[in-house]
C-alpha cells in the first residue's frame, strides 16, 4: 500500500483518498513534449533573446488543428498580440528552454510562427562611425 494511501486509512475510513502532491497537475516529462527529439526538423538557431510572432494564418484557431500539441497551441496563443522571446515563453510555460526551442522549430516548419532574431555586435555599426554622424548633423 502507498504511503499516501495508508495516512489517508489512518485518518478515517470515511474520508476520500487525497494526495498530497495536488498542487504539483498533471506530470509529463519534457521528453514526451517533444516526442523525444532534441531538436526539431530543419530547426533555426533560437537564441533566448530570438522573437517568436504569430504568423496571419495561425491568428484563426490554431487549437482547431489535430497535430499541434497543446503546448503549441499555447505557444501560438501567447504570440498572437505580442511578440514573445524565447525565453519568455519558456518562463511563461514553465518549460525548459531546449523543450520550447524544439516546439517552436515545429511551429516554424509548419509556418505558424517565424522567429526574428536580434543582430549580431559584429552587424553592428561602430561606435566612433555612430558619434561621427552625430556630430556632422550638429555641424548642419
Amino acid at each position: 500500500m502507498q504511503g499516501t494511501q495508508r495516512a489517508q486509512r489512518s485518518q478515517g475510513s470515511q474520508e476520500t483518498p487525497r494526495w498530497f502532491d495536488d498542487d504539483a497537475g498533471p506530470v509529463v516529462r519534457p521528453y514526451a513534449m517533444t516526442r523525444g527529439r532534441t531538436t526539431s526538423p530543419g530547426q533555426h538557431r533560437l537564441d533566448l533573446i530570438a522573437v517568436v510572432i504569430a504568423e496571419a494564418r495561425a491568428i484563426g484557431a490554431p487549437e482547431a488543428d489535430q497535430t499541434l500539441s497543446p503546448e503549441h497551441v499555447d505557444i501560438v496563443e501567447l504570440c498572437r498580440d505580442t511578440p514573445q522571446s524565447v525565453a519568455e515563453l519558456a518562463a511563461e510555460l514553465d518549460l525548459p528552454i531546449g523543450v520550447v526551442r524544439v516546439l517552436i522549430g515545429d511551429l516554424v516548419d509548419d509556418e505558424l510562427v517565424h522567429v526574428t532574431r536580434p543582430v549580431p555586435p559584429a552587424e553592428l555599426p561602430d561606435e566612433s562611425i555612430l558619434r561621427d554622424v552625430i556630430s556632422g548633423l550638429r555641424a548642419l
